[in-house]
């Protein structure tokens, strides 16, 4: 295997991870970064650009990140609470009059960053070119009345958080949530991350879709079956797992240029592995003098909002203000840990006790929404390093 990149001393398991991923795991297209203290200590990538393809892999390399990309578009209200332009407490009608709709008056900012506002699916499902027009998915959620009394419960919002975060940022500060990034938080800390990957990168983003995982005996990690409750639910056109995941429908072609280039923050983030991880690190430290929460802003981002029995997900899940926290169903590196994984593989998450923040980028989309094998080979050797 023609891995590239560096490795500081002493994270050579990590590499060696990886490296395995393609033995044992089904990997095709990869890479992974890891920062440590705002350092950069891990920058590996391997195999081929596109999932179905043949050219290799290239440092510049960028990938469509599925919800991977909802922990980089939830820094932006926290951020706008820092700045205090935002009040986590304040109902989100205060900033979006047409929201306050069918019983959803008292659903609170902090509510759509834990996925407790009960907006999980919609009635009327959107096209894939609705979904992306930037009118008919905010008019699409506002009008929506809840699955089930907001605040009293959780359950990921897998694709509607695209429009409940989005529209959020633009009415409080006039510009979309691809562009705010862009300009407040990847252009000053150098990153490769967009909503709405511009034309002129096009060049660089390879072709991700579906891939076997190898059998059991030869992935190297143990193969848990999913409950039948689980399996039921992703199967059952009816339940509110399959309607959140179908909210657009057709499901879109995820390699298509328009939907690269659309703003969708729920689940086409573009990025490479050190632009997710250089942003978590910038989350939990300075990274070249850039530091993006204060101490208090980091405490909201992993101070857990919802646990227990998820409604959309159907296992327990446990949610801060916007970031997937360390537990069973989500295992990161350790209890302070916080960040996002992409149903598939791909996976961006901090741990501000030790200083690490990761970021892992695939083109092989494997089933599973949270605990992929292959992020979870390159967290367990992690964690072994330190």
């Amino acid at each position: 295997m023609d891995v590239r990149g560096t490795v500081a001393p002493g994270f050579e398991a990590v590499r060696d991870a990886f490296v395995r991923n393609f033995e044992q795991r089904g990997e095709r297209g990869a890479a992974v970064a890891l920062y440590r203290h705002g350092s950069k200590v891990v920058d590996l990538w391997a195999g081929t650009r596109d999932v179905d393809g043949t050219e290799p892999w290239a440092v510049d390399t960028v990938q469509v990140v599925r919800s991977a990309g909802k922990g980089i578009a939830a820094a932006v209200p926290l951020m706008l609470h820092q700045r205090g332009q935002v009040d986590l407490d304040a109902p989100v009608g205060t900033y979006w009059p047409e929201f306050k709709a069918n019983g959803k008056e008292r659903v609170l900012v902090r509510h759509l960053l834990a996925h407790r506002a009960g907006l999980a699916a919609l009635d009327t499902p959107l096209t894939p070119e609705e979904a992306a027009d930037q009118v008919s998915g905010p008019e699409a959620v506002a009008g929506q009345r809840p699955q089930w009394e907001p605040g009293t419960d959780h359950g990921y919002h897998a694709q509607t958080y695209s429009w409940l975060v989005g529209e959020l940022v633009r009415r409080v500060t006039g510009r979309t949530i691809g562009r705010w990034i862009a300009e407040e938080i990847a252009r000053p800390l150098g990153l490769d991350f967009w909503f709405g990957l511009p034309a002129d990168e096009a060049h660089r983003i390879g072709r991700i879709g579906p891939v076997e995982p190898p059998p059991a005996e030869g992935s190297g990690s143990l193969r848990v079956r999913p409950k039948r409750s689980v399996v039921e639910a992703y199967r059952d056109p009816a339940s509110l797992t399959r309607r959140a995941f179908g909210a657009i429908d057709p499901f879109p072609d995820e390699n298509a240029p328009a939907y690269r280039a659309a703003e969708l923050p729920a689940s086409n983030g573009v990025a490479t592995a050190r632009g997710l991880a250089r942003c978590y690190a910038a989350m939990i430290g300075e990274v070249d003098g850039q530091r993006l929460f204060a101490p208090a802003t980091l405490t909201l981002a992993r101070t857990e909002e919802s646990a227990g029995p998820d409604r959309v997900l159907v296992v327990s899940t446990r949610f801060g203000l916007g970031y997937m926290l360390h537990g069973p169903s989500a295992p990161l590196l350790g209890p302070g840990s916080f960040g996002h994984p992409g149903r598939g593989g791909s996976l961006g998450f901090a741990d501000p006790e030790s200083g690490i923040a990761l970021g892992y980028v695939t083109n092989g989309l494997q089933k599973g929404v949270t605990a992929d094998p292959r992020a979870q080979a390159l967290v367990r050797a992690v964690r072994s390093a330190l």
